[in-house]
């Protein structure tokens, strides 16, 4: 941008302000972090299929317009880093991004996930300022996308038997994530993993649910190939059953302080959210 000089004819260059790119940024994450980024006054590119520029994982060739005049990137993955061949694009990425002067990088991983550990490797072999963020199961999986319309059926049908896991609210990941970014010093090279503030069972999620709907929901237990009928039936990947039996089997049964760590908070409970989702009328029927 250039402008002229008060009472002069010279002409000035006013620099613009690199961009953070934000890719997932109409998700569950994505979306809080840049409303909470441009709330700070930053500027903010969305990548999506549907950005300007375009940006999608299996088009590596729009890669490098979604990241001109960008300085730092948030890096989700679609539809999830356990998936084969996540790894390969997450590196190919990373390195890309660093070609192009992004160099600070900020990666949504999972607790529990090999693959996903597998992804992050490959991010940090690229040269990046990277800060890795695990997270465990969103609160928002039940009003914004996975069990939106279980729980509004009043049943909801997983193959978890008995797992306990500490679910995690979407506004303290993108918290974590917008303080991440905008410290070059603190977090680089930092690896936080994110719970909620307890340990609650699919049974005990029904009944917060319950509870902040006043109506009753149920959880009931089934088999994996049972609910891969499920996901087929409904379009979605058939790997989701593996994924959930998978970080279920009680690895991440225990409570970490990433949110605590960085915020210097508590995160926020899972009764906080179900009453709160429930008075915007997500769950009428």
């Amino acid at each position: 941008m250039t402008q002229k000089t008060p009472n002069s004819n010279q002409t000035t260059t006013t620099a613009a302000v690199p961009a953070t790119l934000v890719i997932g940024g109409h998700g569950k994450t994505g979306r809080r972090v840049a409303a909470k980024l441009r709330a700070d006054g930053r500027p903010v590119r969305i990548g999506s299929r549907v950005g300007e520029p375009a940006f999608d994982w299996n088009a590596p060739a729009g890669w490098a317009a979604a990241l001109d005049g960008v300085d730092r990137v948030y890096v989700t993955y679609h539809p999830d880093l356990a998936f084969p061949g996540a790894d390969e694009q997450i590196g190919a990425f990373a390195r890309a991004a660093v070609a192009a002067g992004a160099r600070r990088l900020v990666l949504l991983s999972g607790r529990g996930e090999e693959a996903a550990r597998r992804a992050e490797e490959r991010l940090k072999e690229s040269g990046a300022d990277w800060t890795v963020v695990r997270s465990s199961w969103f609160d928002q999986n039940f009003d914004e996308s996975f069990f939106l319309e279980s729980v509004r059926a009043g049943v909801i049908a997983l193959p978890t038997a008995d797992a306990v896991e500490p679910f995690v609210d979407a506004d303290d990941i993108a918290d974590v994530v917008v303080a991440a970014l905008g410290d070059d010093r603190r977090h680089i090279g930092r690896t936080y993993e994110l719970s909620g503030p307890r340990l609650l069972s699919f049974e005990e999620v029904a009944a917060e649910l319950s509870k902040a709907t006043g109506r009753h929901i149920a959880y009931v237990p089934v088999s994996g190939e049972a609910y891969r009928a499920v996901l087929r039936e409904n379009g979605l990947p058939e790997e989701f059953a593996e994924l959930f039996t998978t970080i279920l089997d009680g690895r991440n049964a225990h409570l970490v302080d990433g949110v605590q760590e960085v915020l210097g908070r508590q995160p926020r409970d899972f009764a906080d959210y179900a009453r709160e989702a429930a008075a915007t009328g997500v769950w009428d029927v």
